[in-house]
């Protein structure tokens, strides 16, 4: 290597072979791995063949029948990408980022979390939750989304639902549920911008990194974390770092009723949070600024919010 050389033309000349990108293979996750290969091919100016998708079936995938809490919750969306990107088969992997464990083994780095895209959920078969029948049967996997819909109706029937976009809305059509929500960001990912009515964050505050879509590589492949940062959002890194930072403070799981979204402002992250107890019947929420390079900010507003907390609800949080 010379001191003239191109450090982009370096890197791709390390890769004699096609980047391996793993992702699920759900429409919904091929959509998001395409636009993560097609991010670096513009960013490095690569030709079409020099990414490769790799889609495999998750584990999260396969099981329709129970929810994804009770049999091993998010790392059943990450395991088999996590042995692809161990073994050598892959050189990284899409995630979408509200999928992914907080606590995530050393030999993996989120090496880039592309730009954000709506945050809000949207709820299909009504065009408001009060306009909702009585005792309406919804269909939602999220405990999230059970205890902020009993927070604002009681009355609703909330069941399991399980499967992707298609099949979920495949049940409503069919008259199976009522209602479902679904994240507005994989809606548009999938060019169904105009399915289901938007719900306000001052109605359902949305899941800890929704709409985010990151890339993970092996923490010590230098040049391959070089070639994929070049597609990060820093802003965006910033905003699901301090909501993911949130959540491991709170020693959160998937049978934790939690959400959290946090923006930009300048030099300045602000934090928005609620925990709540699975009925709906105790919210605690705040919100909370600080510096930019704060990593402690987000561990602050869990530690106020427990301190809120009753009992029961600081017990679903592990304290």
């Amino acid at each position: 290597m010379t001191g003239n050389s191109d450090p982009k033309k370096e890197i791709l000349a390390g890769i004699d072979r096609p980047l391996r990108i793993g992702t699920r293979e759900s429409p919904l996750a091929m959509v998001q791995a395409e636009m993560a290969a097609s991010a670096i091919l513009s960013a490095h100016g690569w030709r079409p063949d020099q990414v490769e998708l790799v889609p495999m079936v998750a584990t999260g995938d396969k099981i329709q029948d129970r929810a994804l809490a009770d049999v091993g919750g998010k790392a059943l969306w990450t395991k088999e990408l996590d042995r692809a990107l161990r073994d050598g088969d892959i050189d990284c992997a899409v995630h979408s980022m509200k999928d992914v464990e907080t606590e995530r083994p050393d030999i993996f780095t989120i090496t880039a979390i592309m730009k954000r895209a709506d945050i809000h959920d949207r709820l299909i078969g009504a065009d408001s939750i009060d306009d909702l029948p009585q005792e309406a049967i919804v269909g939602t996997a999220s405990p999230r989304r059970k205890a902020q819909l009993l927070r604002r109706r009681n009355d609703l029937d909330i069941r399991l639902i399980r499967g992707n976009v298609q099949t979920r809305l495949k049940k409503i059509e069919d008259g199976e549920f009522a209602a479902t929500l679904l994240a507005a960001a994989g809606l548009d990912r999938l060019d169904m911008t105009d399915i289901g009515a938007e719900i306000s964050t001052d109605i359902m505050l949305p899941a800890p990194s929704q709409g985010a879509i990151g890339i993970e590589t092996l923490a010590d492949s230098n040049h391959l974390r070089r070639v994929v940062r070049e597609i990060s959002c820093p802003n965006t890194s910033r905003a699901v770092t301090a909501e993911r930072l949130f959540l491991q403070e709170l020693t959160a799981d998937c049978h934790s009723p939690v959400a959290a979204s946090a923006t930009i402002e300048g030099l300045r992250i602000h934090l928005r949070a609620e925990i709540l107890l699975p009925d709906g019947s105790e919210c605690v929420s705040d919100a909370f600024d600080f510096d930019m390079g704060d990593v402690a900010g987000p561990k602050r507003l869990a530690r106020k919010l427990l301190g809120q907390a009753s009992a029961e609800l600081k017990a679903i949080f592990g304290r």
